[in-house]
């Protein structure tokens, strides 16, 4: 079994079997709040099931917090049961799930990045081991009225997971995929102070 974490967009935990079906899932569309929700969400999920080897780590794009709390949440996991972490590109959830809802050909997947922009990755089928064939690279622009992703299915995030496994492959670094730095900067000297 593969349990699946992601908060690139909510909050999105969930556990498949060797078949690829879905066992159990949580989710919140919450955009903040992860720290809040993601303990509940696990235990919710995990809780229900044994058997866990592998957990799929959402990778992002997303925001600085919200991935790393999901990144923290997933490597602490597998840490505690010995299980290794399986780094997956967020995005490629989304286009899993709209291949399954029957989407051909190219197409496009695009988050909300906030700050009136969006994170735009191209997609066209899949490759020859089942996953999403990215051939554009996710890329932050500036927001259009284009409609954005709202949610994401951890379901899918761990079937991706599973044949990237299956495949030999490594899908993402074991850095998180942000788009800008973060809003945290380095102080500058102290001021001096006269009497």
């Amino acid at each position: 079994m593969i349990l699946a974490v992601d908060t690139s967009l909510g909050t999105a935990v969930a556990v498949i079997d060797a078949d690829g079906r879905t066992v159990a899932e949580a989710a919140t569309t919450d955009p903040l709040g992860h720290a809040e929700v993601i303990g509940d969400l696990l235990a919710e999920v995990a809780g229900a099931c044994s058997g866990i080897t592998h957990v799929v780590a959402g990778m992002g794009p997303g925001p600085f917090t919200g991935l790393r709390i999901g990144i923290a949440a997933a490597r602490t996991f597998a840490l505690g049961r010995g299980i290794p972490v399986i780094p997956v590109p967020s995005h490629l959830a989304i286009a899993q799930t709209l291949l399954d809802d029957g989407a051909e050909g190219r197409f496009t997947v695009i988050t909300d990045a906030r700050r009136r922009e969006i994170a735009v990755s191209v997609f066209d089928g899949v490759d020859a081991d089942g996953i999403p064939n990215l051939i554009e690279p996710t890329s932050l622009r500036k927001r259009d009225e284009e409609p954005v992703t709202p949610a994401l299915s951890a379901s899918a995030l761990a079937r991706i997971g599973a044949r990237a496994l299956a495949a030999g492959r490594t899908l993402a670094s074991t850095e998180p995929l942000y788009l800008r730095s973060p809003d945290v900067m380095q102080p500058g000297a102290p001021k001096r102070v006269s009497a």
